[in-house]
């Protein structure tokens, strides 16, 4: 963690940083009414200097920022190798079969969020069984199961990533419920952009509803209760919602939402962008 103690903190920028996230929690925690809802920070293309700020004691009292998302497979291990391993990871981009391996031995990745046929959720337990496997002998802890969210190409979109609807994503998420060294957390969606504009606490988006819909579906066919309670009772999540349209999201029952530049301002373009500054 050498290079963590080295990284270069500007406060006029952390403290642009706390205040960003603060208003962006506020908003969460409005519309939430009590129920807590995960805030995934999106940092692609955001120096881990950004990262770090958050994710140290607030002098605020703010509790820390410890989750947050990537859409780069590479662009996620290098922070991973630079930051503290309480940082919980998210994989939030378009997911190659070639980036399994590698994802899946980032001890301190938290979930795939994109994960839409069989051959990936394969090759990401096969991976994270194998590293796994490896601590047995160590006297380090063992990484955790992987968490899995099956993406759902909800809005019907031929540029959008995701399974469709209906028995697809059921199949799907029964593969991820067998594979032992993956758990499944729910389902997410990034729906059509002109939809995401138009939302509103009170103008329900129609990707929202047919995710919801998806993971009622899911839950039936699978045998799972959504109260959470009951033997092998557990409630499955739904991730949707960006910065454009969380609160929306959030009115029709996200768990989680991913905001970006709305906490961290306007990307570089990625050949500018740097891991470290």
């Amino acid at each position: 963690m050498s290079e963590t103690s080295e990284m270069k903190i500007d406060p006029s920028r952390a403290a642009a940083l706390a205040s960003q996230i603060k208003g962006v929690s506020e908003r969460i925690a409005a519309v939430g009414k009590g129920r807590n809802v995960r805030l995934v920070a999106v940092s692609k293309l955001k120096p881990a200097n950004d990262i770090l700020a958050l994710a140290q004691p607030q002098e605020s009292g703010v509790e820390p920022q410890l989750h947050f998302g990537e859409n780069y497979a590479q662009e996620l291990a290098q922070k991973a190798e630079l930051l503290p391993r309480n940082i919980q990871w998210h994989f939030i981009g378009g997911l190659q079969s070639g980036h399994c391996k590698n994802l899946a031995k980032i001890p301190n990745l938290w979930c795939v969020s994109s994960v839409d046929t069989l051959k990936k959720v394969q090759l990401l337990d096969r991976y994270r069984g194998e590293f796994i496997s490896a601590f047995t002998s160590s006297s380090s802890p063992a990484p955790e199961k992987l968490n899995i969210h099956i993406q759902v190409n909800t809005s019907g979109e031929d540029s959008k990533s995701g399974c469709s609807p209906g028995s697809e994503t059921v199949e799907l998420c029964r593969a991820v419920e067998a594979a032992p060294h993956l758990h499944l957390l729910g389902l997410m969606t990034i729906g059509a952009i002109a939809r995401s504009v138009a939302t509103t606490p009170e103008n329900e988006n129609e990707d929202f509803v047919a995710l919801r819909e998806q993971r009622d579906l899911v839950a039936r066919e699978l045998g799972l209760d959504q109260e959470g309670e009951g033997e092998g009772g557990r409630k499955l999540e739904l991730s949707m919602g960006m910065s454009e349209d969380f609160e929306g999201a959030i009115a029709m029952g996200s768990d989680e939402v991913r905001v970006g530049s709305t906490i961290f301002g306007t990307r570089p373009p990625r050949a500018e962008a740097k891991i470290k500054e």
